[in-house]
């Protein structure tokens, strides 16, 4: 078994709340805190510029669950997470979202470690303040991140009569992929197969983001497009340096993996 990747440092990005987008497509404050946390890549002195799209994972000979998680091969999972250090169940829903994609829009090029990277960076893989991953994708206890006052923060009011983040009066990013409610009422999506679009579920949260990405910027393929697309998530210069360090490495494991399983 390949080694877990050893801790990304991020004492600037960790500050709860931190908006830096445009409330036109706002997605997220930053609910993410220092210290040692599932799936964190290492730390990098020269982070890279952008992290290219990482192989697509091989597809399940037949799905193994509903929904965009049942389409990765159960094998390529299990030895890319003990790689990676990522669960195996916030995996399958990063690279089940990123072949689903590919599917309906190859010409994206959007890679699974990007999605994992945000992931990270958003939620700690759905970990953040001890939640976890239920077998059906649903993170509990739920990922709510602060009101968005206008105080340290982009000033949003309450869009959803606080049904997906409990605040009647502002609103909160909400779910592993931080959404703002306003924002997700655009992507919703159900990608578990459950018949319900959830946010505070991974597949449905990945899948969404996939699409926003997509339709952020003709493709990701490239240094350019990369880094306008995750900056249309966040676009604080750390911010994209933490998500391009955490993408590079994930595709390294990834690699590292494969290359060992054959």
């Amino acid at each position: 078994m390949t080694a877990r990747p050893a801790p990304l440092v991020l004492a600037l990005v960790g500050v709860v709340g931190a908006a830096g987008i445009a409330v036109a497509v706002a997605l997220a404050p930053r609910v993410i805190d220092d210290g040692t946390d599932a799936g964190a890549p290492p730390a990098a002195d020269q982070p890279p510029r952008w992290a290219e799209p990482a192989a697509l994972p091989p597809a399940a000979p037949a799905p193994t669950r509903p929904g965009v998680s049942g389409l990765v091969d159960p094998a390529w999972v299990e030895a890319v997470a003990a790689a990676s250090g990522i669960s195996e169940r916030a995996l399958s829903a990063y690279a089940g979202a990123a072949l689903a994609k590919h599917a309906e829009r190859p010409d994206c090029t959007l890679g699974w470690n990007t999605l994992a990277a945000i992931g990270w960076v958003e939620s700690r893989h759905g970990s953040h303040g001890g939640a976890s991953i239920a077998d059906d994708g649903t993170v509990s206890p739920p990922i709510i991140g602060v009101a968005l006052d206008g105080g340290s923060t982009a000033l949003i009011a309450d869009t959803d009569g606080g049904a997906l983040d409990g605040d009647p009066e502002f609103d909160r990013a909400v779910g592993p992929m931080q959404f703002i409610p306003g924002s997700w009422a655009n992507w919703v999506i159900d990608a578990s197969g459950d018949g319900v679009a959830d946010p505070h579920n991974i597949d449905d949260a990945a899948l969404a983001a996939a699409n926003y990405l997509c339709r952020a910027v003709p493709t990701l393929g490239d240094e350019g497009s990369w880094r306008a697309g995750i900056a249309a998530y966040n676009a604080e210069g750390i911010y994209l340096d933490a998500v391009a360090t955490a993408a590079a490495e994930y595709a390294a494991a990834a690699g590292r993996a494969t290359a060992i399983e054959q």
